[in-house]
């Protein structure tokens, strides 16, 4: 599964609703999921804590669309040497590459 899909489905699913409430109110509601991923982190619930991280990054990437960023290429610009050296990319093409299994 790519970034890039992902952004799209939550354009797709969200976006008419994140362009009515606005960018900072949108950011708002990330800080509240940021918050909700701290107290499951804290209760050690690892089922909560996955559904937050997953809202979490549900609400990043709303916030990338609303601003015209695309979140997969930014992460390749800012960590493309980390994600090289476990081969999701090649340097070059910054295209995803499959991971080499040993043996």
């Amino acid at each position: 599964m790519k970034i890039s899909c992902i952004q799209k489905a939550m354009e797709r699913a969200f976006g008419y609703r994140d362009a009515g409430r606005g960018v900072y109110a949108t950011f708002t509601w990330l800080v509240e999921e940021v918050g909700e991923l701290g107290e499951a982190l804290l209760k050690g619930d690892r089922k909560q804590v996955a559904e937050e991280i997953a809202d979490v990054l549900a609400w990043t990437l709303s916030i990338a669309a609303m601003m015209g960023i695309d979140a997969e290429k930014a992460l390749v610009e800012k960590y493309g040497g980390e994600l090289q050296a476990v081969g999701c990319t090649s340097r070059e093409s910054g295209q995803e590459q499959p991971i080499q299994k040993d043996g």
